[in-house]
């Protein structure tokens, strides 16, 4: 099925207006942009990412300070480990390619933090390149919209990137903004919960709605893990210490963050095992 002409039609008229996609805004703020969005929503990333550009506008300055800089700069974004992996990807550009963001997705791949989906945004977003970039979204509007499907089901590298690189049209141009078209229809329009189908520029063509909707197939997922209470959450009262404090912070002033004990050296632990802090003589940092 075609695809590609409705939703980039559709992408021209509905696309948001987001930083970085805009004229100029370049590899390494692509690449950082593709960091802070795994599994955070977009309106949390536009200020952070802003900040964290202006402060380190190249990966070289980046490279050039403490991990622990990174980290603290991260602030609530979650999932802080993605500072550490962003700092060790700076670090690895600096010093293995000159500091110019790499555009062959092998080299990309081989970069700390980077995976499939990341490789491919950079190569295709920051340099134009004829790539599959396939995301949730993309997943979901592929399953929906060709195979019929309520959604995509296990993820399967291979088989996800054969199923996008058959709709994308053989102009470079054409498929990247394809790929960043179907994206945007999953995010905005073919939603998981609740698809507005009436919106949709596939709506006479979408295998699923031509079917009546069958549900997905298969075990129920399951929820999000509540965050109050978690472990989790006192991870991040720990590192938000952490973040506030230039100098080393007492095991006493941690203590008095959360009241189970067994839960807060868990969460200490685990930090200390992740390298998102470190212990000394007189308490505990951010690392070095």
């Amino acid at each position: 099925m075609t695809i590609a002409a409705p939703v980039n039609e559709w992408f021209a008229q509905n696309r948001r207006d987001l930083p970085w996609r805009r004229d100029g805004f370049g590899a390494w703020g692509i690449l950082v942009s593709e960091f802070m969005l795994q599994q955070t929503p977009v309106a949390r990333v536009i200020g952070p990412l802003a900040a964290w550009l202006d402060r380190w506008p190249t990966p070289a300055d980046l490279a050039a300070v403490p991990a622990g800089e990174a980290v603290r700069a991260w602030g609530r974004l979650g999932y802080p480990r993605r500072a550490l992996r962003l700092h060790a990807c700076a670090v690895a550009i600096t010093d293995l390619h000159g500091g110019v963001v790499p555009e062959n997705v092998d080299e990309l791949l081989a970069l700390p933090g980077v995976g499939e989906y990341t490789a491919r945004a950079v190569a295709v977003f920051a340099y134009g390149h004829r790539h599959p970039v396939v995301d949730t979204n993309v997943r979901r509007v592929i399953a929906r919209a060709i195979e019929g499907q309520a959604d995509a089901g296990p993820p399967s590298t291979k088989r996800d990137l054969a199923a996008m690189e058959a709709v994308l049209p053989a102009d470079d141009a054409a498929a990247r903004v394809t790929n960043a078209a179907v994206m945007e229809l999953g995010a905005l329009i073919c939603t998981a919960r609740s698809p507005r189908c009436d919106a949709c520029p596939l709506a006479d063509r979408c295998a699923w709605r031509a079917a009546g909707y069958p549900e997905r197939l298969g075990p129920t997922r399951p929820g999000q893990a509540k965050y109050e209470g978690s472990d989790r959450q006192v991870r991040g009262l720990i590192l938000a210490e952490l973040r506030a404090s230039d100098i080393p912070v007492p095991r006493a002033e941690l203590d008095a963050l959360w009241p189970d004990a067994a839960q807060r050296e868990r969460a200490l632990t685990g930090l200390l095992a992740d390298g998102l802090a470190v212990a000394s003589e007189s308490g505990f940092t951010l690392p070095n």
